[in-house]
């Protein structure tokens, strides 16, 4: 069973029942689901958690799965939270631990959102969906549609990382190339979607993928004791990892498992393609779309988030910033962690090294902050990225 109660509109407020696919409000806004906040209390134990299998369904009481019968699972989450030492030592910081979510099945974030989504469509009986991807959200598509049997229909832009083209066919998707970026890939989505019968998962325009990222907001609580860092520096594309990590601390606080301090959230976006840096430095409360976006971290190139308001207002209500490092920077990056902490970051990952640094640099964070960092996928996945280009001059 679940504990959700209702689906609703964070702009104008509008209710949903649960129960039916759904996309967006009408109002342009991405909807989130409610749950009762008093049942889970009296139903979810903190001690409890330890008992459960070590993957983001430990939260089980906080998803909106009815029927966990229609669980779509390949071990997702609960990826582990690795102190850094060395690192920390090259930035003058106490404690600095990173986020590895490489260590995901199909080796990035994605996973989380995705295993929720296929979940849910397949309690829902959704037969067929569609993604736009730049490319680690379309190769989890793939693989958690197969593992669900519902057929896959994945757009990436051409230039996408190989890896992930390579895994999006291997998993049996439907994938479409595309010379454009990803907003180019969801408007294909959007002009065919109602003629195929496809249920469209883009970015947080369905209300179910922001509900396994928030796992990553619990398991960050659950792994340092339930004391949250001072600092969170998270690469931002379409954001619904920040959302969605926002969401789940204000659920745990609802039921008592944490106290209201915050983290200092840090959206970090490629110098090429900044729409919510340049927002955020004007004092907007939406971001216009970014002209020519170009970047190695396919991960940050997304002109236009639908959620440039949420990720705005949580950059300001936890007093934290927003900035963009160079494509040069995140190469650094890419070398300085590999050999001094033995992981191979990709390069979103390294964006959020670039901006610890800057941010260091700046005094913005004090040598006694506790500072997460995360790293969204594996190195691996770039290899055509980083083959020359990353090697010493």
């Amino acid at each position: 069973m679940t504990f959700a109660t209702k689906i609703s509109c964070p702009r104008c407020h509008r209710g949903f029942p649960l129960g039916k696919a759904i996309n967006a409000c009408a109002c342009g806004s991405p909807l989130m689901v409610e749950y009762d906040i008093d049942k889970i209390k009296r139903a979810a134990q903190k001690p409890a958690l330890k008992e459960r299998a070590a993957t983001l369904w430990r939260y089980r009481e906080f998803l909106p799965l009815q029927d966990d019968k229609n669980r779509v699972s390949l071990g997702e989450g609960f990826t582990p939270l690795l102190e850094a030492p060395r690192l920390a030592a090259e930035f003058d910081l106490n404690r600095l631990w990173i986020k590895d979510e490489a260590q995901n099945p199909t080796g990035s974030f994605k996973d989380r959102g995705i295993a929720l989504a296929m979940s849910l469509a397949k309690e829902l009986g959704i037969e067929k969906v569609a993604i736009p991807s730049a490319g680690n959200a379309g190769a989890s598509l793939a693989a958690y549609a197969a593992r669900a049997g519902i057929e896959a229909h994945v757009f990436m832009p051409k230039d996408a990382p190989r890896a992930n083209i390579t895994e999006t066919r291997q998993y049996g998707a439907r994938l479409t190339l595309v010379d454009g970026l990803i907003g180019d890939c969801g408007r294909l989505i959007a002009e065919r979607k109602e003629a195929e019968g496809w249920f469209d998962v883009s970015t947080l325009k369905e209300p179910y993928r922001l509900e396994g990222k928030k796992t990553m907001g619990f398991e960050i609580a659950e792994q340092l004791e339930w004391e949250l860092p001072d600092v969170v520096i998270y690469p931002t594309g379409g954001g619904t990892g920040l959302i969605g990590m926002w969401k789940g601390f204000a659920e745990l606080e609802e039921i008592g498992w944490i106290g209201g301090r915050r983290p200092r959230m840090v959206s970090v976006q490629a110098e090429h393609c900044a729409p919510i840096v340049r927002a955020f430095a004007a004092g907007k409360m939406k971001a216009e779309p970014w002209q020519n976006a170009r970047t190695i971290a396919s991960g940050l190139r997304v002109p236009q988030a639908v959620a440039d308001f949420l990720m705005l207002e949580i950059l300001r209500e936890s007093g934290g910033t927003a900035l963009a490092v160079s494509d040069a920077e995140m190469l650094a990056e890419i070398r300085r962690v590999a050999r001094l902490e033995g992981l191979l970051f990709c390069p979103e990952g390294a964006a959020c090294v670039a901006a610890l640094a800057r941010l260091k640099r700046e005094e913005w964070i004090a040598p006694s902050d506790r500072v997460l960092l995360f790293n969204t996928a594996s190195g691996l996945k770039y290899l055509d990225v980083l083959d020359d280009r990353s090697s010493p001059e």
